[in-house]
């Protein structure tokens, strides 16, 4: 919990800094970064105690949040990469709520627009969650989990086994 901390400690300085400085490259990937590392802080609160929790609950959660100034900027940008990274990660923060049709919809969106580099690590990652999404294939059990799956796999009962 204290290197989630420290993190989001980072990336709250490295925020702060894009604001005085006006530096902007990077700013989408920090939102990003921001949900993600308060996903996992939400979900390390949370072992030991009930299932459910107010991460889950709440649509216009603080990590929603983070994801969708992540693709605002991203869009505004035109830092399609950084997009689709942002999209991923609300694509599975809804994924853990229940909403895959929404989820769906809007990584669809984005991956759809690419014509090449689909032999990359994120258009492969965004089609293989597609296919989650549509039911066409079942999450490949091992390889690195993100905090959002790791929400997904508590909620379904299976916890994670360290």
């Amino acid at each position: 919990m204290e290197q989630t901390e420290e993190g989001l400690a980072a990336v709250t300085e490295a925020l702060a800094t894009v604001d005085k400085t006006g530096g902007r490259y990077y700013e989408a990937e920090l939102y990003r970064l921001k949900g993600e590392l308060t996903l996992q802080q939400e979900s390390q609160k949370s072992k030991g105690k009930s299932q459910k929790s107010t991460i889950e609950d709440s649509p216009e959660s603080q990590v929603e949040e983070c994801f969708r100034k992540a693709i605002e900027v991203a869009q505004r940008q035109q830092a399609k990469s950084l997009e689709l990274r942002a999209t991923m990660s609300l694509a599975r923060l809804w994924q853990s709520q229940g909403k895959q049709h929404e989820a769906h919809t809007v990584l669809s969106e984005i991956y759809n627009w690419f014509t090449e580099g689909f032999d990359t690590k994120d258009l492969q990652e965004a089609k293989e969650l597609l296919e989650v999404l549509e039911g066409k294939k079942v999450k490949k059990q091992g390889g690195k989990k993100t905090p959002s799956d790791q929400l997904v796999s508590r909620k379904a009962g299976k916890g994670t086994k360290r």
